[in-house]
C-alpha cells in the first residue's frame, strides 16, 4: 500500500501538541564554552543556579577542556605498561641484583652439599 500522505507519523492517538504550555516553563539557562588542547570548542548548557565546573571532557576527542581559550589543559600523560621486571629494575641496581643472585646460588649449593633435593 503506497502512502497517501494522510498518516500522522511519529505520533499516537490522542497526542496533542508538545510545547512549553504543556510541560511548564523551562528553567533559565546559561551556555558555557569549554576549550580543549585540540582546539575544539564545546558549548554546554547549565541551569543559571548550577555551579559551573572548571573542567569538562571534550565530547569530540575526550581530552580535558577548560574555560580558558588561550590556555586549554594539556593532554594527560599516559604511562606505558610496565612489566614486573621493569619495576624490579627501578628498585635495584645491577650490583644489588648480582649480590642477591650470588647469595641465592650459594644457598642452593650449600643445600645440595647437605643432601637436600633441590629442583
Amino acid at each position: 500500500m503506497a502512502g497517501g500522505g494522510n498518516a500522522i507519523r511519529g505520533s499516537r492517538v490522542g497526542a496533542g501538541p508538545m510545547g512549553e504550555a504543556e510541560r511548564g516553563e523551562a528553567a533559565p539557562r546559561q551556555a558555557v564554552t569549554y576549550y580543549c588542547s585540540h582546539a575544539h570548542r564545546s558549548v554546554v548548557t547549565f541551569a543559571i543556579e548550577a555551579v559551573v565546573p572548571e573542567t569538562w571532557d571534550c565530547p569530540k576527542c575526550g581530552l580535558p577542556a577548560n574555560l580558558d581559550s588561550e590556555n586549554p589543559p594539556p593532554a594527560p600523560k599516559i604511562e606505558p605498561y610496565k612489566t614486573h621486571l621493569a619495576y624490579v629494575k627501578e628498585r635495584r641496581s645491577d650490583a644489588e641484583a648480582a649480590s642477591i643472585l650470588d647469595e641465592a646460588i650459594q644457598l642452593l649449593r650449600s643445600r645440595r652439599k647437605a643432601g637436600d633435593i633441590v629442583f
